[in-house]
């Protein structure tokens, strides 16, 4: 449980707010997610010391997953790396070992969900073109899309289409409909699935369609029960 001389930050005050408020049953559970594309450094140390030591501290629990989305980049080799780095630092994840790539299915159909609720569509646009002519900038609104207006039948079979490796890398993606004119640029029309044809070192090559950080975190946080 928490010392009585643990040290005082905004995270730690968040988790004494969350506890005190009885959020999530009191509950702590945090995640250490790195890509398993190269060999840690110091600020990975940094990071794990706080997500494996806070969730010690709370009487909690830290998973480790390795985000693994990217196949061009990524080895097992790296994997067994950053787990001999957590294990040097003294942490243990215990049985809460995870991989981004156990979730591909999942991402998948919930983007299926996401079409048919209209919070997604398949645009056409190539990542230049969007962020150069649609996304606007800091002071001034962006574009809506010219292909957020297809009905959900066709985003439904385009975004199957994708999956099935119809198309080549860049020319399609699943995009999120949000808020074009958002001052927060992260908020207009973000992508959520990509087209990338590489093997991939867990799961071969039954996929060609890979999810963005920003779609696959939070995700897992919630199949994982992160706080």
């Amino acid at each position: 449980m928490e010392g009585s001389h643990s040290p005082g930050d905004f995270i730690r005050e968040m988790i004494r707010a969350d506890i005190a408020a009885g959020k999530h049953g009191g509950k702590v559970v945090t995640r250490f997610p790195p890509e398993p594309n190269g060999w840690l450094h110091i600020g990975h140390a940094k990071a794990i010391c706080i997500d494996f030591g806070v969730a010690q501290e709370f009487g909690g629990r830290c998973h480790l997953r390795m985000d693994d989305t990217n196949p061009t980049t990524e080895d097992m080799e790296y994997v067994r790396a950053i787990q001999r780095d957590v294990k040097w630092l003294g942490f243990d994840w215990g049985e809460h070992f995870y991989y981004a790539s156990d979730y591909f299915d999942r991402y998948y159909e919930l983007g299926r969900l996401l079409i048919e609720r209209k919070r997604a569509y398949v645009c056409d646009l190539s990542e230049e073109e969007f962020s150069k002519s649609y996304r606007g900038t800091i002071t001034e609104p962006g574009k809506v899309s010219p292909f957020a207006s297809r009905s959900v039948e066709e985003n439904l079979d385009l975004f199957r289409r994708m999956k099935e490796g119809e198309f080549k890398d860049g020319e399609r993606v699943l995009r999120a409909r949000i808020d074009m004119s958002s001052p927060n640029m992260k908020m207009r029309d973000p992508p959520l699935v990509r087209i990338k044809h590489a093997h991939h070192f867990r799961t071969g090559d039954k996929w060609c369609i890979y999810p963005l950080y920003d779609y696959a975190h939070c995700l897992e946080d919630s199949f994982e029960g992160v706080t």
